[in-house]
């Protein structure tokens, strides 16, 4: 029996034990996302007009930028995000990230494709690399959310993804936790790009979410500082900001 035939029994035997529900409220659903919960998505969709730098849904056309990136300087060139980060989106992530729901990746893969494929065939990304876990916190959580997000992406886009060759060498504080000033000064060193790694000219980076875009920005630079031209991301959810 080959490979493809055994996956195929594994996943029918999970599916069995493990029914497919919806990842933002959790009852048994074969369509992935509940009718009910995809209203309340649409709702929380980030909307045009939104900022030409983070994504961030903004008031007017006429405004072009929000009020965090007219006041910040960005490594970064342009990013996506498909919601807001309000509830039922937050506590799916949350779920997604801290108790092991990595199925749910999945699914915010597929969404986050449908939303944005056109703008990422526009960017054009040589690969997608997936923002790193601090080793010790990628152990003790055994599994980087954000590197499944970024495969899945690769598969359905066919890119190539590098989940290697970024690399967070500092055990930071959790963002969430900070100031906007006190995210900047933990992130400081944080990130580091191997010597292995080979210079592309654009990026595809992914993470969960985008709150004050710090972290996107520290990846940005260590990527920047090694050859690459260009970076934009992508992430399930983005933050209201400052």
């Amino acid at each position: 029996m080959n490979h493809k035939k055994i996956n195929k029994i594994k996943e029918s035997i999970i599916s069995l034990l493990w029914p497919e529900v919806c990842p933002f409220c959790q009852k048994v659903c074969r369509d992935g996302i509940c009718k009910e919960c995809r209203k309340k998505l649409e709702l929380l969709k980030v909307r045009e007009p939104r900022c030409m730098q983070c994504g961030k849904q903004i008031r007017s056309v006429e405004q072009e930028y929000c009020y965090d990136c007219m006041h910040t300087h960005h490594y970064y060139e342009r990013g996506l995000s498909l919601w807001n980060h309000k509830n039922p989106v937050n506590q799916s992530v949350y779920q997604f990230k801290y108790h092991n729901q990595r199925r749910y990746g999945i699914l915010y893969s597929q969404e986050l494709v449908k939303g944005f494929q056109k703008e990422i065939e526009r960017w054009r990304p040589d690969i997608i690399m997936p923002v790193p876990l601090h080793p010790s916190r990628k152990r003790k959580r055994g599994y980087n959310q954000a590197q499944i997000l970024a495969e899945e992406i690769g598969k359905i886009l066919e890119i190539p993804v590098d989940s290697k060759s970024l690399i967070r060498t500092r055990k930071t504080s959790p963002q969430k936790k900070l100031g906007h000033q006190e995210r900047k000064k933990n992130l400081k060193h944080a990130f580091a790009v191997k010597h292995t790694f080979q210079a592309v000219k654009r990026v595809l980076l992914v993470d969960d979410i985008y709150t004050t875009g710090n972290t996107i920005d520290a990846v940005s630079n260590v990527l920047k500082q090694k050859g690459v031209e260009n970076v934009y991301f992508l992430t399930i959810s983005i933050g209201q900001g400052y």
